[in-house]
């Protein structure tokens, strides 16, 4: 029996890295008509367009009521490039569940992408709790945040360029 083009792209994909899962979304609004749209955009317009997605498609289930709110879910099945696109999806739109369907294996990941998903995972949090403190802080408490956020940044930045040139170059000696 010949593979779908589906089968094949998922199967190079996982060979390469690459992840398959299913997302479980929720949510819930008074206005009925609102849930399917905002499900079909998450869907269509900003999970599909993200980097590091090869594909998604998803089921969206009839709004049910319960008191003054109807609540429907959507399950997609999504396709990533690597652990780190998942990974960089998951905390961004914050699905109720993720279940990993390929790799069915335990996954290798190396010291250096692992040090790349913890910075970008550390760079998502300071984003966040910067855009709740800009909510809560007075200006000049602000300013001193976004000054040691920017520092924090720059060193960052410097460590990331260090690594690079330790991996490029395998006699590199840390501390040298």
């Amino acid at each position: 029996m010949a593979k779908s083009e589906l089968e094949r792209v998922t199967e190079e994909k996982v060979g390469k890295g690459g992840m398959q899962v299913k997302m479980y979304f929720d949510m819930q609004s008074e206005e009925q008509d609102k849930l399917q749209p905002l499900l079909v955009d998450l869907i269509n317009e900003r999970l599909l367009k993200e980097p590091g997605v090869v594909y998604c498609y998803g089921a969206i289930e009839e709004p049910i009521k319960k008191d003054k709110y109807f609540i429907t879910s959507a399950v997609v099945t999504a396709l990533f490039e690597n652990l780190k696109s998942l990974i960089w999806i998951t905390f961004k739109y914050a699905p109720a569940g993720i279940e990993v369907l390929k790799p069915q294996k335990d996954i290798q990941i190396s010291a250096w992408d692992l040090q790349s998903i913890l910075l970008d995972i550390s760079q998502l949090s300071n984003d966040y709790s910067r855009y709740i403190l800009e909510k809560v802080l007075k200006p000049e408490d602000i300013e001193q945040i976004n000054m040691q956020i920017e520092n924090r940044k720059e060193v960052g930045r410097k460590l990331m360029q260090k690594k690079e040139g330790e991996k490029s170059d395998p006699d590199a000696k840390a501390g040298a």
